[in-house]
């Protein structure tokens, strides 16, 4: 008899909060880092974008990642908040084993919800030129293969079609709404290329869905407050904080190289590690006497190794 895993508060949460009325927005990050940020900002769920992961790890997204990768990275986003994520699983790194294996993966890290797509391996960003699907009936067979590998109905299945590109977009509703109908709990229609495609999806399928909000990608649709009038019930903003970091990154280092002068920064060292859980570490500390020498703490092991010391 399989076994039910008591999931984490945060991946049984997101459920609930894609059931309330209104957008649950879940900007991308692709560390720790990002993922504290967003979630301290007060965001209900963060993204783990594969974009941003790729070229974490020096890479375009073109599909270089394994899957071991963006599992590890998924897992230490989701250990880093107290809010879902949401990751990336591009293909599902393979054919339904590999996509079961993945679902495994991301689900035993604490991850709230993957997406898997219909493109070809490699693949490529949605919004890039040159995109190439598989068959309806693969994508089908690998969706239901995902949903069937989950431990528990709280881990959220996505499925995405990159379909729009190459076959247009009345057969990637028709995705969609097959994904749906084998268990998808999202449907994830990437790259939608007008306002008025964007309105469609919503409407024509059936079951909650997702948009992709890309700072100069193929949707030209930028307020979440219009997606959610639309009818979209999450909105995932993979590039935010990526092109932030990128051009703040570029503007400090440039005003270095040109003045030689480090610039001041707004918090201590100790307020920038309190953000990250320094306090909680702390307590630990005093509570378990961890910093103390072993003498401090009457450890008769080292009291005769140091006699040893002065004998020698």
């Amino acid at each position: 008899m399989t076994t039910i895993k008591t999931l984490p508060i945060h991946q049984r949460s997101l459920r609930d909060l894609i059931a309330q009325p209104g957008l649950v927005v879940a900007p991308g990050a692709y560390d720790g880092i990002g993922a504290r940020l967003i979630a301290q900002a007060g965001f209900r769920a963060v993204y783990m974008t594969g974009a941003g992961t790729s070229m974490a790890r020096g890479f375009p997204d073109f599909g270089l990642l394994t899957q071991t990768e963006m599992a590890e990275t998924a897992g230490v986003m989701a250990r880093s908040v107290n809010v879902p994520v949401i990751a990336d699983a591009d293909t599902g790194y393979g054919n339904v084993l590999n996509v079961t294996r993945t679902v495994r993966e991301y689900e035993a890290r604490g991850v709230a919800a993957l997406h898997i797509e219909d493109q070809i391996s490699p693949k490529r960003c949605g919004h890039l030129e040159g995109k190439e699907v598989i068959s309806r009936k693969e994508f089908v067979s690998k969706i239901r293969a995902a949903v069937e590998a989950r431990h528990s109905n709280e881990f959220l299945i996505i499925a995405r079609t990159d379909a729009r590109a190459v076959l247009g977009l009345e057969e990637a509703i028709d995705r969609a709404n097959a994904a749906i109908d084998v268990g998808a709990d999202i449907a994830f229609v990437e790259a939608t290329q007008t306002q008025e495609e964007a309105e469609l999806v919503p409407r024509r399928v059936r079951g909650a869905c997702l948009l992709n909000i890309v700072g100069g990608g193929r949707t030209p649709v930028f307020d979440v407050s219009v997606a959610e009038s639309m009818g979209y019930k999450l909105a995932i903003i993979p590039g935010l904080l990526l092109s932030a970091t990128i051009e703040a990154c570029d503007a400090a280092l440039a005003a270095l190289k040109s003045t030689r002068i480090v610039p001041p920064v707004a918090s201590s060292v100790g307020e920038t590690f309190r953000r990250f859980g320094a306090d909680d570490w702390n307590a630990l500390r005093h509570r378990f006497n961890a910093g103390a020498s072993a003498i401090d703490a009457g450890s008769p092991a080292v009291g005769v190794r140091a006699s040893a010391r002065g004998v020698e």
